[in-house]
């Protein structure tokens, strides 16, 4: 058996496999978040917890992916056992998603077209470029503006949580010192250009909070997923993305610079040590991804 990448040391290899650990992980915490979103409208609607037949889905969809990407059949099904085991715990229903298992593997033996065991991806998306470890696989990862349109689909409301939620945990430190009073009731917008995303954040009290969707802010930062990942992770330096034109700021200069140089000053060892470590290598990986789509070498 031939390694399927020789030039790239095994420690490379690793830190790609911690990476997209990392981002699953944090896909997870999404997931749940959606999740609870989902048990109270159960809840306020009069539907019952379990839904047989939404289970069945879930898995005959992740099978039909699996064997798209190579992924064996009964993998797919010990993911997604353990994810409706997950989502059940969290809603205090009983976890036991056997019988959706064996009812979805049954439909799945009726409906597929042909063998799955050993389906891999063609050969043509296998390439590997030795002048540094891109991984062909990469190319997988849909483009962030492949995802716009599902995003687009999450409640104001919800992405507002998780934005608020996300700066709280970051920004936790600098705002109980007062680093960031200057700040207060200032409305900064930030723009993910390849998501469609658009927010205006404002300092309140201590805490940072999504303002109202009609609400303008008076500076906006704008760029891509991965560029404002690469910022957020300090990967790559501000001045750098802005020279390049990968940030723009537009609005009140004054204040957009005031903002960049707070946050510049941000102790960095002050962000828990688990979500630093998620930045940084989500954004390692999101880097390589888009690299990797344009058929460019992955930066080190």
């Amino acid at each position: 058996m031939h390694p399927e990448f020789p030039n790239v040391p095994l420690s490379g290899v690793r830190g790609l496999i911690d990476g997209i650990d990392d981002a699953l992980l944090a896909l997870l915490a999404v997931r749940r978040q959606l999740v609870s979103s989902a048990a109270v409208i159960k809840e306020s609607t009069g539907r019952a917890g379990r839904d047989g037949r939404r289970e069945r889905d879930v898995y005959q969809r992740a099978r039909r992916l699996g064997r798209r990407l190579g992924v064996p059949p009964a993998t797919s099904d010990r993911l997604m056992s353990l994810l409706i085991d997950d989502a059940c715990g969290q809603q205090g229903l009983h976890p036991d998603a056997a019988t959706a298992v064996e009812e979805s593997a049954a439909f799945d033996l009726d409906q597929r077209s042909g063998p799955i065991v050993g389906r891999m991806l063609p050969a043509t998306m296998s390439t590997f470029d030795t002048t540094a470890p891109t991984f062909s696989w990469l190319r997988l990862l849909p483009p962030p503006t492949r995802l716009a349109p599902f995003l687009r689909r999450l409640p104001s409301a919800l992405q507002a949580r998780l934005l608020e939620t996300a700066m709280q945990r970051v920004l936790a430190g600098p705002l109980a010192d007062g680093a960031l009073d200057a700040l207060e009731s200032r409305r900064l917008g930030i723009e993910v250009s390849d998501l469609g995303l658009r927010w205006v954040v404002v300092l309140r009290g201590g805490r940072m909070v999504v303002c109202a969707p009609d609400e303008s802010a008076e500076s906006t930062v704008r760029g891509t997923a991965t560029d404002l990942l690469l910022l957020a992770s300090r990967r790559e330096d501000a001045d750098t993305l802005f020279f390049q034109r990968r940030l723009l700021l537009t609005g009140d200069t004054e204040l957009g610079l005031t903002a960049r140089n707070l946050l510049d000053q941000m102790p960095w060892h002050e962000i828990p040590l688990g979500l630093r470590i998620a930045l940084h290598r989500g954004a390692g990986l999101a880097q390589a991804a888009r690299a990797a789509y344009h058929g460019e070498p992955v930066p080190d």
